[in-house]
């Protein structure tokens, strides 16, 4: 991971929240927030909260558990903030999940949706996560598959090779789809101390009204934008547009759906 693939600056929030949330993160939240709520927490902390997808689906869900929603990247919990402003029960808090500001054995449940994968050290942020777990608490967290289970990031990262055949972005490979390997999630979480592993895969559709969206969702609306517009010529427009046609010619040119595969996982304290 490079420092690039933490920068969602700009218009990349807006243009997550608009496009990818809806695309590919929504169904997740509402499993990750199904699978917490039968826990009944009355204290729960959410850490790379983004745009506050899960936040949403959890305050939702359990009205009366106060939610903590945390993130390291201002401009996407400023994002999350101004979507959920009806929602009393939960307080916003930036915050680096590697060095959480909460005291020892403070909440029920830790819940992260991809974002474990942005970690510089997970071992680190597993052991904070325990850290501020009470006794009998739980960890629960997703991470995205591999890339070439997940169509519409995997045709979107070939295409930009072509357009960058000499030094070709990937982002999407190396963080998002970076951490998948199930031996190495459950062997970081057991060195960070945490008991009763359980790793799920789970697989979805990604719909989206015309391959444009998936192309500006990706392309515009992740750090992969950095990326693009680090290389110069041909551009991030030129970029984008080559993306939305390898996924036309894959997909078609009307609406598309696309499969995805991510791990869920959940761990005792």
């Amino acid at each position: 991971m490079t420092a690039s693939d933490k920068a969602f600056t700009g218009s990349i929030p807006q243009i997550y929240d608009r496009l990818l949330v809806p695309m590919i993160f929504e169904p997740y939240a509402r499993d990750l927030a199904q699978r917490i709520k039968g826990h009944n927490p009355g204290n729960l902390l959410e850490t790379a909260a983004g745009t506050g997808v899960v936040t949403g689906a959890l305050a939702s869900l359990l009205p009366e558990t106060r939610i903590v929603a945390s993130d390291l990247n201002e401009p996407m919990l400023a994002q999350a903030k101004a979507r959920l402003i009806d929602h009393p029960q939960i307080t916003w808090q930036q915050a680096d999940a590697l060095a959480l500001p909460f005291d020892d054995r403070r909440f029920d449940i830790v819940a992260c949706q991809f974002g474990v994968m942005f970690f510089p050290d997970r071992v680190k942020g597993y052991s904070e996560a325990r850290r501020v777990l009470k006794p009998g608490g739980r960890f629960f967290f997703n991470v995205w598959d591999r890339i070439a289970d997940n169509e519409f990031a995997d045709v979107v990262t070939e295409a930009l090779s072509d357009v960058f055949p000499h030094d070709p972005p990937r982002f999407l490979a190396r963080t998002p789809h970076g951490y998948c390997d199930v031996d190495q999630i459950r062997d970081d979480l057991m060195r960070s101390g945490f008991t009763d592993i359980t790793i799920e895969p789970l697989e979805h559709k990604s719909r989206a009204a015309s391959p444009r969206a998936p192309a500006v969702a990706y392309c515009q609306g992740t750090p992969l934008r950095g990326e693009i517009e680090a290389r110069g010529a041909p551009g991030l427009e030129a970029a984008t547009t080559a993306a939305a046609e390898a996924l036309a010619r894959r997909f078609g040119d009307g609406p598309i759906d696309g499969r995805t595969r991510a791990l869920v996982i959940s761990a005792a304290g």
